[in-house]
């Protein structure tokens, strides 16, 4: 735990150069036990690791970190642990590192996160609740980012339907900004959680919010943005969970609302599918139950596959409809090659792809 953490605080060593430090030496602890003369042959940031082993402030504050996590009971979840989120893994820039306080399954079959402007409007505000009472039935886990307007209004409205709420960070667990939302975070640690990347004692600074938003995106299976300006984070979340391939859903709103101008861009611009209401997120997403047919339809089976194309009809069949990320995960196969599997099996009539890049056996 103490080098997992030292590991984060490394000055230089982001989280992708810091997984691949992790492979090349075998562990977080390997690092900082690799001879400084090894270290310092590695291209651009041999100085820096060299520095930073030999640097035992750094070790002495991932101590006190792993007291505070030890006395408040807070999880740690480390990129190479089955419980780190499995969707959010897959993100080539996720965190090493997170911190959770919680109850709720971050690897539930249905996540969906909730986005828009701290200056909602009361239509905004009824939309989102619309939406979120109608996702009860599928027992989504809401994520939003605990900022005023129409983040608050998502976790409020999910807290009151029963349905766990998850609140991403953008500061360390030892506070809650703004303060006033502090009651409602203390009723989301017992009914869905509090999640960030940054230790204790990390003040809500502005430049945090972004890297806040790609975990906001990167955890869910779709966002939707209910209202926003033409800049700001819920923008920014909704480009980054286009580049993680996620489902981007926007609630078109008044063509002269300053609350309005970045969903309707989103929508012209082909960067978000228009939805109303949660029917309309139910059907895109393939959520929503097909209507049955009394004839049962003859699956091609003498057909020669592959035995990464074996090994997806086989998953298909153990768990029904999967999204394609669920299927490169279990396949361990990268998105970039699955597709061109999944297209095969479709043009084969093995597979049919249902919207939200779901798929299902024929």
């Amino acid at each position: 735990m103490i080098y997992r953490l030292g590991l984060t605080m490394i000055p230089g060593v982001g989280d992708v150069l810091g997984k691949k430090l992790v492979s090349l030496c075998g562990s977080a602890a390997a690092v900082f036990r690799e001879p400084r003369r090894h270290l310092g042959k590695m291209p651009r940031v041999g100085a820096l690791l060299a520095r930073a082993v030999g640097n035992r402030e750094i070790l002495v504050r991932a101590e006190k970190e792993a007291a505070f996590i030890e006395r408040y009971g807070i999880k740690t979840l480390y990129f190479l642990d089955s419980s780190y989120p499995r969707r959010l893994k897959h993100c080539i820039d996720s965190p090493l590192l997170l911190y959770y306080k919680g109850i709720a399954d971050l690897n539930v079959p249905r996540v969906i996160a909730v986005v828009g402007t701290r200056n909602s409007t009361d239509y905004g505000k009824n939309v989102t609740q619309s939406i979120i009472r109608g996702l009860v039935s599928q027992q989504v886990l809401v994520v939003s980012g605990l900022a005023y307007g129409i983040d608050s209004c998502a976790h409020r409205c999910s807290l009151e339907e029963g349905l766990n709420t998850l609140g991403v960070l953008g500061h360390g667990l030892d506070m809650v900004y703004p303060w006033l939302h502090r009651p409602m975070a203390e009723k989301m640690v017992m009914q869905g959680g509090l999640l960030t990347e940054f230790m204790s004692c990390t003040k809500p600074d502005r430049a945090n919010f972004p890297r806040r938003n790609r975990i906001i995106a990167g955890l869910s299976d779709a966002i939707v943005v209910v209202e926003a300006g033409r800049k700001g984070g819920a923008l920014i979340t909704a480009d980054i969970a286009n580049s993680y391939n996620r489902d981007v859903f926007a609630v078109p709103g008044r063509v002269n609302d300053p609350c309005s101008e970045g969903t309707n861009y989103l929508i012209r611009t082909n960067r978000a599918s228009l939805v109303q209401k949660a029917e309309d997120i139910e059907y895109l997403m393939g959520w929503k139950a097909a209507a049955t047919t009394s004839a049962a339809v003859q699956r091609k089976i003498f057909i020669e596959m592959t035995p990464e194309e074996e090994k997806i009809v086989r998953l298909l069949q153990e768990h029904g409809r999967m999204g394609i990320d669920d299927l490169g995960m279990r396949a361990e196969s990268p998105v970039s090659k699955i597709s061109a599997f999944l297209l095969n099996l479709e043009f084969e009539g093995v597979i049919r792809c249902l919207p939200g890049k779901v798929y299902e056996l024929v």
